[in-house]
């Protein structure tokens, strides 16, 4: 009976090691092929990547030079039209568009992607002309002085009217140093605007709109402006030496993001702008861009506990988010 029972367990133990020992080559095989699976994707992506920017690259510099030839290779008009022109552009087109939208309640395929519904149904044209007015001072005052002073600072850090663009690689670069300071400079100076003693004389102007429409990006006190809608924006570039080129995109790319997220319209196959239009219903959570030190610092805990956190997402269809995660039934008081 004792060998029995001491050759059944022999036995239990072997099939043990057996199953340990399978189970290791399935988990080794599998870690190995998705290991070989991604080697291969990301040679090929980067592959496609160089290819694609050595045959727009030569593009992309003869236009650029075409430029420095048009304007006589004057710096300080190269630096304005790339850091002041292009961008402003960028901004009034876009909001443009919105501003239709906000003030006639039409088209619905793009009203229907409300994210505050019943807000701004349509907006008041009285308080987005101020909104607009005060847009334009603090471009024209503080943003165009700000850029002009820029360019004897990027001077002494390089050559940012250079003919030669930089390349596809460097940008790409430059553009995850320039997000991260822009995360950390911004979350930093837009709570420090929320404490008390601020927030009623600066921050409390751009709060005005707790449903916030696309122009509202801009809409601050000066002083806000400077620090937390300029400056996160322009350490970046300063600290690399960046082109004029790198900067012009950095520029469109930021006012893009934050006119999205302030728009008031969760839009399909566009970034969610969930995360800021709650901080503008709520006040004191969602400070950051991307998220990072509001989860770090816990300051989107109650973010996490709605339904606007469910839909924080790229929106990947035509059926609008609050028709799919509503917000939950108010309680009767």
């Amino acid at each position: 009976m004792k060998g029995d029972a001491a050759y059944s367990t022999g036995g239990s133990r072997q099939k043990q090691e057996g199953k340990l020992w399978d189970s290791m080559k399935t988990t080794g095989f599998i870690l190995g092929t998705g290991l070989l699976l991604f080697a291969a994707f990301r040679n090929s992506v980067t592959w496609h990547l160089q290819k694609f920017w050595g045959a727009s690259g030569d593009f992309w510099q003869a236009q650029w030079e075409k430029v420095l030839h048009l304007l006589g290779g004057n710096e300080w008009a190269i630096f304005f039209l790339g850091t002041a022109v292009v961008p402003s552009l960028v901004y009034w087109c876009f909001n443009g568009l919105l501003m239709v939208v906000d003030v006639t309640g039409k088209p619905n395929f793009i009203t229907r992607y409300r994210i505050q519904l019943g807000k701004n149904d349509p907006v008041d044209p009285a308080k987005l002309r101020q909104a607009v007015h005060t847009v334009l001072l603090n471009q024209a005052f503080i943003s165009l002085p700000m850029m002009m002073l820029m360019l004897p600072i990027m001077k002494w850090r390089g050559q940012p009217c250079s003919e030669e663009l930089p390349t596809f690689h460097w940008f790409l670069l430059e553009l995850s140093i320039f997000i991260l300071v822009e995360e950390i400079l911004f979350y930093y100076s837009h709570r420090l605007v929320h404490h008390p003693l601020l927030y009623k004389r600066i921050h409390k102007k751009h709060h005005e709109w707790t449903a916030p429409v696309g122009v509202v990006s801009l809409y601050a006190h000066p002083v806000e402006h400077v620090f937390s809608n300029m400056l996160p924006l322009l350490v970046g570039p300063i600290i690399l030496g960046s082109h004029v080129a790198s900067i012009m995109v950095w520029l469109c790319l930021a006012i893009l993001a934050t006119s999205i997220s302030h728009c008031g319209y969760h839009l399909p196959f566009l970034p969610s702008p969930e995360f800021h239009d709650f901080h503008h219903l709520k006040f004191n959570q969602c400070y950051g861009v991307l998220g990072v030190l509001d989860r770090l610092h816990g300051t989107d805990t109650l973010f996490k506990q709605t339904k606007a956190y469910e839909r924080h997402v790229i929106l990947l269809s035509l059926t609008p988010l609050t028709a799919t995660i509503p917000d939950s039934p108010k309680r009767a008081k």
